[in-house]
């Protein structure tokens, strides 16, 4: 259960990353609510999950959903650029989060 509330806090990294862009510095009420509202949700899933799953590791994954999904929703949403070497970072830092998680 640990691993799927972690997986969720990360998506939610990505939601209240989004939202405090969108907010446009604290300046437009619902993406600032709602950035609030995530940002709260995303750390106490951290906070649960990482009683049982080791911290290095847990926060590795955390960080990593967060920085890929934000990433993603960038280039396919925002119209940020889509390289290959962006894919081949983005590759790399799931691959040292597997690498992680492997090596425990």
């Amino acid at each position: 259960m640990a691993w799927i509330v972690l997986l969720f806090s990360g998506i939610l990294e990505t939601v209240w990353a989004v939202a405090l862009q969108a907010s446009k510095g604290f300046s437009r009420p619902l993406p600032s609510i709602v950035f609030g509202i995530t940002v709260v949700l995303s750390m106490a899933g951290l906070s649960y999950a990482l009683r049982s799953v080791p911290l290095g590791t847990g926060y590795a994954v955390w960080v990593a959903v967060g920085t890929v999904g934000t990433a993603l929703y960038g280039m396919f949403a925002l119209g940020e650029p889509v390289t290959v070497a962006r894919a081949l970072f983005l590759a790399m830092i799931v691959g040292g989060v597997v690498g992680l998680k492997l090596a425990h």
